[in-house]
C-alpha cells in the first residue's frame, strides 16, 4: 500500500502549485463550470463558458434563463438538455434559498439540485479556500492504483483519503492526483516508465507499462 504523504510530496514537487483547468473568477462561475464538466473535457467547457459568463453574470440571471436558448449556449458541452436544468434548477435554488450566493458549506452545496459531492468539494476547495477532497475520475482512478484506496465508490474514496492526508493539503492533494491521472496515470496507456509514483505504486499492472 502506498504512503499517502509520500504520494503527496512527491506530486508536489511535479507540481509545486495545482491549480484547476476551469476558468473561472467567483464561487458561482465555478460551480456552473463544473456542472458542465460531466463528461467533457475543461477545454471544451472554458470555451464555452467564455461568452456564456459575460452573458449570465448572477444566479438571477441563470434561474431567469430561456431554458431552450440556453440548452443551445451550452450544447457544445455534451447532455445539454439535462445540464441546462441542472444549472437553472441549482440556481433558482440559490436565489430562493441563499439570496442568489453560492453556500459555503458541503450540506448546504450538496443540497442543491444537480449538486453531487465532487461538484460541491471542487467549489470548497477552489473557490472558498476549504479543505476538501473531490474524487473525479482521476482520482478514483489513481487512487485505486496506487493503493491507497479499495473502491469505486467516491464516497468511500473520499472518506478513506480523508483519514490518510493531512487535512491543510486535502485540496492541493486532490488537484495534483487530478493532474497526474490526466498527464501520466491515464486510463489508457499509462505512462509508468515516466512515473513519480513507480516506486510507490502497488498497481500490479504497472510492470506492462514500465
Amino acid at each position: 500500500m502506498a504512503d499517502a504523504r509520500e504520494v503527496l510530496n512527491l506530486l508536489l514537487k511535479k507540481y509545486p502549485e495545482p491549480r484547476i483547468a476551469l476558468n473561472f473568477g467567483n464561487p458561482l462561475e465555478l460551480l456552473v463550470a463544473t456542472i458542465l464538466s460531466a463528461q467533457c473535457t475543461d477545454k471544451r467547457v472554458n470555451e464555452v463558458t467564455k461568452e456564456l459568463f459575460r452573458k449570465y453574470r448572477s444566479a438571477h440571471d441563470y434561474a431567469a434563463a430561456d431554458l431552450e436558448v440556453f440548452e443551445q449556449e451550452i450544447k457544445p458541452t455534451g447532455f445539454y438538455k439535462n445540464k441546462a436544468k441542472q444549472v437553472v434548477n441549482c440556481c433558482k435554488a440559490l436565489v430562493e434559498r441563499h439570496g442568489g450566493r453560492v453556500p459555503d458549506s458541503l450540506d448546504a452545496l450538496t443540497d442543491l439540485p444537480g449538486v453531487g459531492r465532487k461538484t460541491a468539494n471542487v467549489v470548497l476547495g477552489s473557490a472558498f479556500g476549504k479543505p476538501a477532497i473531490a474524487v473525479d475520475t482521476h482520482v478514483l482512478r489513481v487512487s485505486n492504483r496506487l493503493g491507497l484506496v479499495r473502491s469505486d465508490n467516491p464516497e468511500k474514496v473520499e472518506e478513506e483519503l480523508m483519514k490518510q492526508v493531512p487535512e491543510n493539503e486535502w485540496t492541493r492533494f486532490t488537484l495534483a492526483m487530478i493532474l497526474h491521472g490526466r498527464e501520466t496515470c491515464r486510463a489508457r496507456n499509462p505512462r509508468c516508465g515516466k512515473c513519480v509514483l513507480y516506486d510507490e505504486c502497488g498497481w500490479k499492472d504497472k510492470v506492462k507499462y514500465a
